[in-house]
């Protein structure tokens, strides 16, 4: 990075490590750092130890400019999410590349668009539609069980964990009996940091954490190589057999490539969704007349899905990386240097939100940046707001009354996190 050498942008060190540190954001360190620096450096350079030097995007516009130049900056060519100097090497030995996986985000053109294509027609609302009354199935089904649960529960492990996670394996193809499996390889593969969710749970060194996601990504592979070869044999109406018969310039996809495909649709497909619900309760629960107002305004609904969304903003960051000298905020960024898109803080900017910090469902507009922007924006949005709309739809009718009933607890993890513990009382009408 040359730009780093210079000294001139740098932000504080302390703030530096917090960026890296998976426990802030398991608590509200996370946006007093974004606020500081969206106020005093919002386009700095960090240098935390064991990481190579990055620039840190906190600004809403910038996230967008950078997001919308996806020639000017790649996915593929330096590793995608935050990762330390030693695990980068240890990838680079095992792949030849930055990245263990090789999914629609590790991707540039002419590669994303072409996968991209494969599956987009699937996560389009005209395609969605017919899976909807199955939706509202699950959602009943799963509200029934909390209601069942006589005016109290873990919000996340009763309704947040699997509701979403039934939905989308459904729509891929996965049998429910296989359910726990993938959801413990979800949270082994976003919350390795998190000491609940990771196979070894001391201080990790970069041979232990690459041997570990590497064992995670082999259960993935071995897991839907068989899928592959029965949907070949028998398709189905099902997103598993669209993935196993695409084809790329006339071949089937590179047994890599498809594995990661599967991978990107079982977990992104599901864990996000589980802590945007998540958060929305969360939101509704503390604050008894946002919960009244939506109660009292069903419409409010598609409202509540959108801030939920913006004021969890499960994935914080992607990275990028510049592919030529340039300028953004008046600032020059070299070839070569490496850009973290905070998403979480772009979703609090002052100058696009009014009270940022503030859960309004009925804030408008509401041009939150959860999902991506640009050629890279998720896949599975439609999805995700479907099935929240209609988790809130069938729920919030039946709830009098809604509050915490303990601590909540944050997954420590600088990439994906969300709540894990979500404790709620209730009251039924």
């Amino acid at each position: 990075m040359d730009t780093a050498t210079t000294g001139d942008f740098d932000i504080p060190a302390n703030i530096a490590e917090t960026l890296v540190d998976p426990v802030a954001y398991a608590d509200d360190r996370i946006h007093d750092s974004y606020r500081w620096l969206r106020a005093n450096n919002p386009l700095g350079i960090a240098r935390p130890e064991k990481f190579d030097p990055f620039w840190v995007v906190t600004k809403h516009a910038h996230i967008q400019a950078i997001s919308r130049q996806n020639e000017l900056f790649h996915n593929a060519d330096r590793p995608t999410t935050l990762t330390t100097q030693a695990l980068e090497e240890r990838v680079r030995k095992i792949t030849g590349g930055p990245n263990l996986v090789r999914s629609l985000v590790q991707m540039d053109a002419p590669d994303h668009p072409k996968y991209r294509a494969l599956t987009q027609g699937w996560f389009m609302p005209a395609n969605l539609g017919k899976f909807e009354a199955r939706v509202r199935e699950i959602a009943r089904t799963t509200v029934q069980r909390m209601l069942d649960r006589g005016g109290a529960c873990d919000f996340v492990e009763d309704v947040a964990l699997g509701y979403p996670l039934h939905v989308i394996m459904e729509i891929l193809g996965v049998p429910e009996a296989d359910e726990p499996r993938m959801l413990k390889l979800t949270q082994e593969l976003f919350g390795p940091q998190d000491p609940d969710t990771a196979r070894v749970r001391d201080a990790l060194s970069a041979e232990q954490v690459s041997a570990m996601l590497q064992a995670i990504i082999a259960d993935f592979s071995a897991y839907f190589r068989k899928i592959t070869e029965e949907r070949r044999q028998n398709p189905r109406d099902d997103l598993a057999t669209v993935i196993a018969n695409a084809k790329i310039g006339g071949d089937y996809m590179p047994e890599h490539d498809q594995t990661s495909y599967y991978m990107i649709v079982a977990t992104a497909g599901h864990d996000t969704t589980s802590s945007s619900t998540a958060g929305a309760i969360w939101a509704l629960a503390r604050d008894p007349a946002e919960f009244a107002k939506v109660k009292a305004n069903p419409e409010l609904i598609p409202g509540l899905v959108d801030e939920s969304i913006r004021w969890m903003t499960p994935v914080k960051h992607f990275m990028r990386s510049a592919t030529a000298d340039t300028e953004l905020g008046g600032r020059k960024i070299a070839k070569g240097d490496w850009l973290m898109l905070c998403y979480a803080s772009g979703n609090r900017d002052e100058d696009v939100f009014e009270e940022p910090d503030r859960f309004r469902s009925d804030r408008k507009p509401n041009r939150h940046v959860a999902f991506g922007y640009g050629a890279h924006l998720c896949l599975g949005q439609y999805l995700a707001k479907l099935e929240m709309r209609i988790l809130f739809e069938e729920l919030l009718p039946h709830l009098k009354s809604l509050s915490l009933d303990g601590e909540v607890k944050m997954t420590q993890a600088y990439f994906v996190s969300g709540p894990k513990k979500l404790p709620i009382r209730f009251e039924v009408n």
